[in-house]
């Protein structure tokens, strides 16, 4: 079977078992619709919002938690990209869909992050400054195979020191990721403890 078919497949066993919801199913007013991103929608948010706004969640926190067999790593040598896993708070990103486009924005995150069922769409509250709303997100699945656990930072930086895929190296992921987490005045110290364990394996790794 050509890989394309077994994506395709792939997709669409993720989408009746997660299906698109209909904006109607959030029960929020119009114009309510929040995104939260923590790692790649931060600077790739890839759907149309009519603003953003730093905000926080509680319950979960950020980590290289799932295996990136195409986009960072492959299948043979899979890398390790961001899933929010349970535990302790994330400051990120959210974005504030129109409603006229929350069909889209649905229809393209659904396509970018429920391919594998890796991840798990969620709403969770999530306080942006002066107010708290609810946020649509991604956490980990932690009963698929492609979840990492909680690897030590020695193991995941191997692994993303290594590692590179369609999109790019697994290293300027996580750079990316803690420059634009700089940019919002957030010091991640996990992904810090990383990519200085990246370093010390291959000291010209840029970053």
């Amino acid at each position: 079977m050509r890989r394309a078919d077994v994506e395709d497949a792939a997709h669409a066993a993720a989408r009746d078992a997660f299906p698109i919801p209909h904006p109607s199913e959030f029960a929020l007013p119009p114009g309510e619709l929040w995104v939260f991103g923590y790692g790649s929608l931060m600077w790739d948010p890839g759907f149309p919002y009519v603003k953003w706004a730093p905000a926080l969640v509680y319950g979960y926190h950020r980590a290289l938690c799932v295996y990136s067999t195409r986009w960072r790593g492959t299948a043979r040598r899979p890398g390790l990209v961001l899933g929010l896993d349970r535990g302790g708070a994330c400051r990120g990103i959210a974005y504030q869909v129109a409603t006229d486009d929350v069909d889209t924005a649905l229809t393209g995150l659904w396509a970018r992050e429920m391919r594998r069922r890796v991840y798990e769409p969620r709403l969770m509250r999530a306080r942006l400054a002066g107010h708290e709303t609810r946020v649509l997100t991604f956490v980990a699945n932690v009963e698929h195979p492609g979840y990492a656990g909680r690897l030590s930072v020695e193991e995941t930086a191997r692994l993303v020191a290594t590692c590179h895929g369609e999109r790019g190296s697994n290293i300027d992921y996580l750079t990316r990721t803690i420059d634009h987490l700089t940019e919002l005045g957030v010091r991640d110290h996990n992904l810090l403890g990383v990519l200085a364990a990246v370093r010390a394996l291959h000291p010209s790794a840029p970053g």
